[in-house]
């Protein structure tokens, strides 16, 4: 059997990050899926967090001094689709690293996007940061609107 059509992966997309159902799928009249769209959390990892990763969204997370996920809404403000790509719509700081002196230097070559600000969590996307993230003190790790998840 054959992979998703392009319109089905635009559609997958816009309910996964825009919170919109689905026509004739789950939710037959288009609204939104749920009253509140919650948020998505983006997180960095230094390894890769396969898809076989029993620790979800922490296998392999940065752990650099005041890092945390951060929280994107749900939402068409938030998140642009286009066909079967979406990008933040806006550039996304992490927190400023802030490394004691001695401390190891970290490299953040992998992003996720998951369903959980803390803990385990559902890890959705992964993908490659290229170029990597070199997190050393004073670093604010960025994601730019040419960051990319690819629906396929």
């Amino acid at each position: 059997m054959a992979g998703k059509t392009a319109v089905f992966e635009n559609d997958l997309l816009k309910l996964i990050f825009h919170n919109l159902g689905i026509s004739l799928i789950g939710d037959a009249t288009g609204v939104p899926a749920a009253a509140t769209a919650g948020s998505l959390y983006l997180s960095l990892h230094t390894s890769d967090p396969t898809d076989l990763a029993v620790v979800g969204q922490q296998s392999g997370e940065t752990t650099y001094p005041d890092y945390a996920r951060i929280g994107l809404v749900r939402g068409v403000s938030t998140w642009y689709i286009t066909g079967n790509s979406v990008s933040p719509a806006a550039a996304v700081d992490c927190p400023t690293a802030y490394v004691s002196m001695g401390a190891a230097t970290q490299t953040a070559g992998w992003v996720g996007i998951g369903t959980s600000a803390t803990g385990q969590g559902k890890l959705l996307y992964i993908g490659a940061l290229t170029p990597n993230i070199i997190i050393t003190s004073g670093v604010t790790p960025r994601l730019t609107t040419a960051s990319a998840v690819t629906e396929s």
